[in-house]
């Protein structure tokens, strides 16, 4: 893996995720930020999205209220806070500026889980062509960045998106899913998925929603 330190504006950062790159911080009080570019790259692919039929249940239960960009500032501070088996974070207040700048011009978006009006869980990420590169989630109650990532991948496939990038992968991620492919491969990929016009769509039509959620369950049965 490749690194290297570097001064981040808004528009380099576009720059740099159009170019394949990501940055992290160390730590949360680290003070400067890394380019990363890993040599086995995270991605979902938004064709064999893995939903198993337990989590389908949980989402169409209505136990969670999923909105987007309703509360991108909550969701990246919820992603920075320390968490159970994450003392630490590499989101620091730089990553948390930049990201918020580019929710505020539109590139950034975030999907939120509430219950009764608390936000318990989410995911932020950056959305450039058709291209969607997945930044953090996190939960605070069983379930709930699950769902946010169904509801994700839906309003990705609805909105025309083909790339969905998770950066790197977990046993959670693999469990949906997720596959790492090789840099030369992912940057093939990410070259079409900048050409693919794509829209993150903020209020997709609810019917049209739930179809595609439930869409996701059933190819897996075909």
């Amino acid at each position: 893996m490749s690194r290297r330190t570097v001064e981040i504006t808004p528009e380099l950062l576009i720059r740099a995720y159009r170019a394949g790159f990501f940055p992290m911080a160390e730590a949360r009080e680290a003070d400067r930020l890394y380019w990363l570019d890993p040599e086995q790259r995270g991605v979902l692919p938004l064709d064999r999205f893995h939903l198993p039929r337990r989590l389908l249940r949980t989402v169409e239960s209505g136990a969670f209220t999923v909105t987007a960009d309703r509360d991108f500032a909550g969701v990246i501070a919820g992603c920075a806070a320390p968490a159970p088996g994450r003392e630490d974070t590499w989101i620091n207040p730089q990553i948390e500026g930049l990201f918020t700048e580019l929710h505020r011009r539109g590139v950034a978006h975030s999907v939120e889980s509430w219950v009764d009006g608390r936000l318990v869980g989410g995911l932020y990420g950056v959305a450039l062509g058709g291209a969607f590169f997945g930044e953090s989630m996190f939960s605070r109650a069983t379930d709930a960045s699950k769902v946010a990532l169904v509801h994700l991948v839906a309003r990705l496939r609805l909105g025309g998106f083909v790339l969905l990038d998770t950066q790197f992968v977990t046993g959670h991620l693999t469990r949906l899913g997720a596959v790492e492919i090789p840099r030369d491969r992912y940057k093939q990929q990410l070259t079409t998925a900048l050409e693919t016009p794509a829209q993150f769509l903020v209020a997709p039509d609810p019917a049209a929603l739930a179809a595609e959620i439930r869409g996701l369950a059933g190819r897996q049965a075909m």
